[in-house]
Parts: structure tokens; sequence; C-alpha cells
């Protein structure tokens, strides 16, 4: 089967460009634009590039260590580990930064077989308030049909999990659609919801995923 996870407010608890902004003194304004995307009230494009736009001349220095205090959930570890010891593809499908992926499971030890994720990119030590990538425009219904045509997996073989508006689209094509601590707008898209990695582990038993 293949498993897709959104990242931030999913398989982590922290938001990577709050994190950033933090670091740049502009955290209580990405915060807001964050929710209203993760709310659906703008779009996840308008909302990344606004966010982008604020941490604009931000130091290398400062971005890696914003980068570095993205870590996973209590337990995220342990399903990804056992997912992947079942056969089952995992994938991180993120409109966050592929950066802070990498940062964050690095430092529990473990790794995913696919990770489709943005980039702020960084020009004379600075970001230069752009951002770039798939999930921008893209959606993640797209990158989840691609994944599945590429590994030859029905989409009725997969599972989605994530919790913010960006992930409706691969949570209404999936076949299993599980909802973490889903956003109002999500929460009906979802065929479970969970509120920690221990009751997902117990939905993918009850499932025969694990």
């Amino acid at each position: 089967m293949l498993i897709a996870f959104d990242f931030d407010g999913t398989l982590s608890d922290s938001e990577m460009t709050v994190l950033l902004g933090e670091e740049a003194g502009v955290a209580e304004e990405i915060d807001e634009i964050t929710e209203r995307a993760m709310n659906d009230e703008i779009s996840y494009a308008e909302s990344l590039y606004a966010r982008a736009e604020l941490l604009d001349g931000l130091g290398e220095p400062h971005v890696e260590v914003g980068f570095d205090r993205v870590s996973l959930r209590p337990g995220s570890a342990d399903v990804i580990e056992a997912l992947s010891a079942a056969g089952h593809h995992v994938a991180i499908l993120t409109g966050g930064f592929d950066r802070g992926v990498e940062k964050a499971l690095d430092a529990a030890g473990t790794s995913v077989d696919t990770i489709v994720a943005n980039r702020l990119p960084i020009r004379n030590g600075k970001l230069t308030g752009n951002a770039e990538g798939p999930l921008i425009e893209g959606t993640k219904d797209d990158a989840l049909a691609a994944l599945t045509e590429d590994l030859d997996i029905p989409m009725a073989d997969t599972v989605a999990i994530g919790d913010g508006a960006n992930d409706l689209p691969m949570l209404e094509v999936a076949g299993l659609a599980v909802g973490y601590e889903p956003k109002p707008a999500v929460e009906p898209h979802c065929d479970v919801l969970v509120s920690s990695m221990a009751e997902l582990r117990e939905v993918l038993e009850t499932e025969g995923v694990l």
C-alpha cells in the first residue's frame, strides 16, 4: 500500500514557517496567515507566498536554526518504521519545506521512501522572499496520483493522513482518509479521526494496514 502523510500539523506538531518567523520576528503574522489557509479561508498558494515574503532577507544561519527546531511528534517514527516493516511505501506530501522534513527525520533516526515538498530559495546567504516547489500551485491529489502510477498501486490501496485544507484533495481521493486533529473544514471529509500517533496505529491495525 501507499501511505501518504502530511507533515506540519500531522507527523510534526510544529509549523515550519512559524519557526522561521520566530527567527525573523514575524511569527504572529505568519501564524495568522497559516491558520486562515488551514481553515480554507484563503488559498494555500496565496498563504505560502505571503509567508515567504515575510521571511525575505532572513540569513541562512537563522534559517538553519529554524529548521533545526522542526521535530516529529512522539510516536511518529515508530509508526513510520512499522509501516515500512510491513512492506508499505511511506510518503510525505507537504506544503512545507524539504530541509525541515529531512532534518526532523534525521533527528528521529528514521526515513521515508518519498518526500514531495517545497523549497525556500536562498541567494547571497539570505532567503529571497520567494517559495518554489510542486505543492504550491499543485495539489496533493495530483501528487498522490502520480505516486500511485509510478508504484503501480491502485488508489483504493492508499491511506492519506492530514489535518489542514491543503490536505483535502488527497483525503478526498485516498482509499482511507485519516484526519489527525483536523481543522473544522476538513473533518467532514475524513473516514476516521485520530488525535495521537497511538490512535493512528490502532486505526491502521483495525483497517488491516498493520
